[in-house]
């Protein structure tokens, strides 16, 4: 037996991996493996095709009135950030008008100018009516009068400017939470990114025109990731049951051995 005898040397597994069986399953394996892997990379590039699509779609849509996408009295649904849509009313108390500080256009450094429509149905809704380089420039005159403009819904920011409010008019960051406590009307929970008046006086000069946020990104296909998930698990098994039967050979080759009769003489009888 191998434990008794010193002459005997255990077969390494390498020299089992080498023989044209398992060296010949080895390479279907992988190549087995390598289909798998890019099936599951395919699949991964389909779901990126279908969100993109999807994000795309929603940027190109036809603008729609602002009040057919969520009420004021609703809170803004993810469906509505970065749809363009048309704004109908009448511009709201100059005395109402924010500023967002800190905001870069062209490398500069300025403001947003913040303007309430006041809306026909009820309440009102913040428009970013554009970009001013400070808060004494005469471009930042509130608008009078009805208007008409097209934009974009925009969501609240994060950062918290409550603290602001208490101090004036000119905010850290552009959110309705903080806004609200300043007006005494309702607020719709969004904004809108002024992109075109098409009826109404503009004034003379204008805010800059503010590029919209990026739109949020429409997840769509999410099938297809588990899909390439899966692929990728067969891929992965592939190669665990090569290496199992592998192993699985070589330990029988070795209880093989181990039980072959040994003469007295400490060699194995042929």
């Amino acid at each position: 037996m191998s434990g008794s005898d010193p002459t005997y040397v255990e077969r390494p597994l390498w020299r089992t991996v080498l023989t044209p069986r398992w060296s010949g399953l080895l390479l279907l394996a992988l190549a087995i493996a390598a289909v798998m892997s890019a099936m599951g990379v395919w699949q991964l590039d389909v779901y990126r095709s279908k969100t993109a699509a999807a994000t795309a779609q929603r940027v190109s849509a036809s603008a729609v009135g602002l009040q057919s996408l969520f009420s004021v009295d609703e809170g803004l649904p993810a469906k509505a950030v970065g749809r363009r849509v048309t704004v109908e009313g009448t511009w709201g108390p100059a005395a109402d008008q924010v500023f967002i500080a800190d905001r870069l256009q062209d490398g500069q450094n300025g403001f947003w100018a913040v303007s309430p429509v006041m809306l026909p149905s009820s309440g009102a809704v913040m428009v970013v009516r554009g970009w001013v380089p400070s808060v004494t420039d005469p471009a930042v005159q509130a608008p009078t009068g009805p208007v008409r403009l097209t934009g974009v819904v925009a969501a609240s920011e994060a950062e918290d400017s409550s603290g602001d409010a208490a101090k004036g008019r000119v905010l850290s960051s552009l959110r309705i939470p903080t806004i609200v406590h300043l007006v005494d009307y309702r607020l719709y929970d969004a904004f809108v990114i002024q992109a075109s008046v098409d009826s109404g006086t503009v004034p003379s000069p204008a805010p800059a025109v503010v590029p919209p946020p990026p739109p949020p990104t429409d997840h769509a296909g999410l099938r297809n990731i588990a899909y390439a998930f899966q692929w990728w698990v067969f891929a992965a098994f592939t190669l665990w049951m090569w290496g199992r039967m592998v192993l699985d050979a070589h330990r029988s080759q070795l209880e093989d051995r181990d039980e072959e009769p040994v003469e007295s003489s400490g060699t194995v009888s042929a």
